[in-house]
């Protein structure tokens, strides 16, 4: 059987009306919906399949939301019988990636996902930031530019998405410093919508309160593995992945090295497990062209039936 690998979205795959066919469909849906929405004391049904999308975007909304919906997709997909090789999620996916793979409960899962959303919200009413997408230049080349805009502010990679789609965070004009100087070089810069500066030392001031919270949560082995977003590697020693979850607030994504880890583990089948098709674009970009892969969008009931009848 082809090695299949659960990549599941975060922040900015999100959309009104998400999850609502597998709420409808599975009574299990339902009731992680409900132990979500009292875990995080809000109406979580309500966000996801009404809106409206302002409120649904802010962080302390979204990554509830987001991780509820990934969950009952996995869900509706674990109750086939369905085993990766390997998970991995995308900033806040990442969570949903140690949920699938057993390292922390479902309840610990909405605990964690809320108190991060709450510090990262403080953080970002605090310190004014921004994020860009540069296209075209090598991560090499996004460092170098960065090495030289160090004293017009803070400014660093939150995420390598691609070979050559880097997305950069920090103080609004180092990151416009850095933009301008990519664009000099032929790149091209895109402004995102976010509300703060995710992945960079302007949310540090979360960090530490987060780093003890997540000594509260019991973390277990994975039972499959996950790669993660700061090391690009698997761990099953429950302590190092505590640490890793840790560290990843403020450190870049390594979505690029995760994916090539992937294509070197020999990963053919790569399943997109939660809303949006971001991840599967990004993958189809990283792979080389002459990858034999199949790749899918479980983000509908329709979507993961046929996932279903094909890995079967």
């Amino acid at each position: 059987m082809k090695k299949i690998a659960f990549l599941f979205p975060g922040q900015g795959s999100q959309n009104v009306g998400m999850g609502l066919d597998f709420y409808e469909e599975f009574v299990f849906v339902k009731e992680l919906f409900e132990m979500a929405s009292e875990i995080c004391k809000m109406n979580i049904s309500e966000l996801c399949f009404k809106g409206p999308m302002e409120d649904l975007t802010m962080t302390v909304n979204l990554q509830p939301s987001v991780t509820a919906v990934n969950l009952s997709c996995f869900l509706a997909i674990e109750k086939e019988g369905i085993v990766p090789a390997f998970s991995a999620g995308h900033s806040l996916g990442e969570y949903s990636a140690l949920c699938a793979a057993k390292a922390v409960s479902n309840e610990d899962t909405f605990k964690l996902v809320f108190e991060r959303g709450k510090l990262m919200h403080r953080e970002s009413l605090k310190h004014k930031g921004a994020m860009h997408a540069i296209v075209g230049l090598t991560i090499e080349d996004i460092n170098q530019i960065i090495s030289g805009a160090k004293n017009n502010g803070i400014v660093s990679v939150a995420n390598h998405n691609t070979k050559t789609q880097i997305v950069i965070t920090g103080e609004p004009e180092a990151v416009q410093m850095v933009s301008v100087v990519a664009s000099e070089k032929g790149a091209k810069a895109i402004p995102l919508k976010v509300s703060g500066a995710w992945h960079s030392e302007l949310i540090k001031g979360a960090e530490i309160e987060f780093k003890d919270y997540l000594a509260t949560v019991r973390f277990g082995k994975t039972v499959t593995p996950v790669i993660h977003n700061v090391s690009a590697d698997v761990s099953s020693d429950p302590s190092e992945i505590r640490v890793l979850v840790g560290k990843q607030l403020c450190s870049p994504v390594k979505w690029f090295d995760s994916i090539n880890r992937l294509i070197d583990e020999q990963v053919e089948v790569f399943a997109e497990i939660g809303p949006g098709t971001v991840l599967t674009g990004l993958t189809k970009k990283i792979l080389p062209k002459d990858y034999p892969f199949k790749a899918y969008n479980i983000n509908s009931i329709k979507n993961f039936e046929n996932f279903i009848k094909e890995v079967k």
